[in-house]
């Protein structure tokens, strides 16, 4: 068969155990097939950087585009390991994920937005509101996220940190969280130039980062950094729908202003009982007076749970936190690897790595 031909084959992919199947059209990725036919494989950041969507191939032959050793090493794609998001498949394909849910299936939508507000919520961290068109709702899970589509194309994620039912709330349009990144192209704008009423385009919903509502294990909710902005929104999700299962957050930051909605969280802990929050500070000066945990986030939480086999973690923020707690996590405190959800904020800096 040539490689033309190839190119315009359409291949079934079947995701064993849940039975689910999916149709790849020419030489679409995998993970691009599944997000357009609504089918719910875990992924992350689409670029092949943070590994979020790697699952294991029972049947097959794929190939794979351009992608970072840390997302999927060698060794790991002979021993079966493939990355969805830049894996192409060459015959009919049997994957492994056991995250594949019916939950995956919102539609995905272009939609312009209208800056409402932009609020400095530490030097270096804005919260920025987004009017969305009048009677056109923006369909998404707690913990999902949106892309900014910019004039040259490029596009730029941000979770989205409320939960979808504040957005029957009058004049609540979707709130993000947007760290300046100086020299980055977005960024940059953020803090200079923009301004309300700015028309920004947006498409989403994107990623499989959500509360599991089908099970009572308890909850650890790990962030660093706005890595806290789907978690925030899952925090929402849960007291909207009366989740009483017991979740601890520890929120990590160099400084404790990094740290910049801690006080919205010890709020919510008055009305949620079986909330707890643990603020882990890594580089505290003498100025901040800081008297709370120190060293490193991830290690904080096995510091006070050696024993994770019966819990659930959710984890956002910096890869290396992500990847280090997973790694730790499973191998030291016995928890099940298919409860890690993950959601790493791959900058376009990590992207861009070889």
């Amino acid at each position: 068969m040539t490689s033309a031909v190839l190119h315009e084959a359409a291949f079934q992919i079947t995701v064993e155990p849940s039975g689910r199947h999916f149709v790849v059209q020419g030489d679409e990725t995998i993970l691009a097939a599944a997000i357009r036919q609504g089918i719910g494989l875990p992924y992350g950041c689409k670029d092949g950087a943070c590994g979020s969507c790697k699952c294991r191939k029972l049947a097959g032959e794929v190939t794979h585009g351009p992608h970072q050793s840390k997302a999927l090493s060698a060794e790991e794609e002979l021993s079966g390991l493939v990355l969805t998001c830049c894996a192409h498949a060459r015959s009919d394909v049997m994957l492994e994920s056991r995250q594949v849910t019916e939950a995956g299936a919102l539609p995905i939508r272009k939609m312009p937005s209208r800056v409402q507000t932009l609020t400095r919520l530490s030097h270096d961290v804005v919260m920025l509101r987004l009017q969305l068109p009048a009677g056109e709702p923006l369909q998404f899970h707690a913990g999902q996220y949106v892309e900014f589509i910019l004039r040259d194309g490029a596009r730029r994620s941000y979770s989205m940190a409320n939960a979808p039912h504040t957005l029957s709330e009058p004049g609540t349009g979707i709130e993000l969280h947007i760290r300046h990144l100086p020299g980055g192209k977005f960024t940059d704008h953020v803090f200079g130039a923009m301004k309300e009423k700015e028309i920004l385009r947006i498409e989403g919903p994107f990623g499989s980062f959500f509360l599991r509502e089908d099970s009572d294990k308890p909850i650890v909710l790990l962030a660093s950094g706005t890595g806290f902005a789907p978690i925030k929104a899952l925090i929402e999700h849960m007291k909207f729908l009366g989740v009483d299962r017991p979740a601890t957050l520890y929120w990590g930051g160099r400084r404790p202003e990094d740290l910049y909605m801690a006080d919205w969280v010890r709020a919510q802990m008055a009305s949620m009982p079986n909330l707890h929050f643990v603020p882990v500070v890594s580089n505290a000066m003498p100025e901040d007076q800081w008297t709370g945990r120190t060293g490193f986030v991830h290690r904080a939480v096995l510091e006070d749970f050696p024993d994770l086999s019966g819990h659930q973690v959710y984890a956002c923020g910096a890869p290396i936190v992500v990847d280090s707690a997973k790694r730790d996590y499973v191998a030291e405190a016995g928890l099940s690897e298919d409860e890690f959800y993950a959601d790493p904020f791959t900058t376009e800096a990590d992207k861009a790595q070889p």
